[in-house]
């Protein structure tokens, strides 16, 4: 199944988001985020400038295309060590920032939304997409409670999302994912492979040349 996300916002401003099912488990909410748009880059700067995105190193060596930080209790993290959940930023030797309010506010608000009430996420791994940026497949499986759904934020430039099966030869859908857009995926969906297809060029009016994409976790 293929969404087309071209005109997926509501035509009437004041319309609750549009909501598409992805399989059981894993919705999108069309421009959920739209109304907090300025507060979330606002709190991305602020965590950013705590701790600096940067390229991660995977196990096997290969440097990330994507820039990467975090804020919460812990942090996502890769190295030649392997991946895994961090209180430390390595980076500085010091804790991650809090997850600013907003943040966490968004977060919940969109888990009940998706049908995931009382989510409470102790970590938001923040992506920073540059065109010709891409994430591979993957499943987000490095949390131990895998009972908590993933919720995704899309803001600036579009992106085409990969939403595949539990199996990584599993072929994938391919989803436009705009601005404000939100993804929550969890239960028997909690475990697709997912990814983002190299990022097209463009010019947002508030992140200019960039696609920024929060991710939070219940990491325990």
């Amino acid at each position: 199944m293929t969404f087309d996300l071209f005109d997926a916002l509501p035509a009437d401003p004041d319309a609750s988001p549009a909501i598409e099912t992805l399989a059981p488990g894993a919705v999108v909410l069309r421009g959920f985020a739209r109304d907090v748009e300025q507060d979330l880059l606002a709190a991305v700067r602020d965590v950013s400038a705590a701790a600096p995105f940067r390229n991660l190193i995977t196990p096997g060596g290969l440097r990330m295309s994507v820039a990467m930080t975090n804020c919460g209790d812990a942090g996502w993290v890769s190295d030649r060590t392997g991946y895994r959940y961090d209180p430390v930023d390595p980076q500085s030797g010091e804790h991650w920032p809090a997850m600013p309010e907003v943040l966490r506010a968004l977060a919940r608000r969109a888990a009940e939304a998706a049908g995931y009430p009382g989510f409470a996420p102790d970590a938001c791994l923040i992506n920073r997409y540059l065109p010709g940026t891409r994430l591979s497949l993957h499943q987000d499986r490095d949390e131990l409670d895998l009972r908590a759904p993933i919720v995704s934020v899309s803001l600036g430039l579009p992106a085409t999302f990969l939403w595949g099966g539990l199996r990584r030869a599993d072929r994938p859908d391919r989803i436009r994912l705009a601005h404000g857009d939100v993804v929550v995926w969890g239960g028997p969906s909690r475990l697709v492979f997912h990814g983002i297809t190299p990022l097209a060029d463009g010019d947002h009016p508030l992140t200019g040349h960039e696609r920024i994409n929060l991710t939070f976790r219940k990491t325990r």
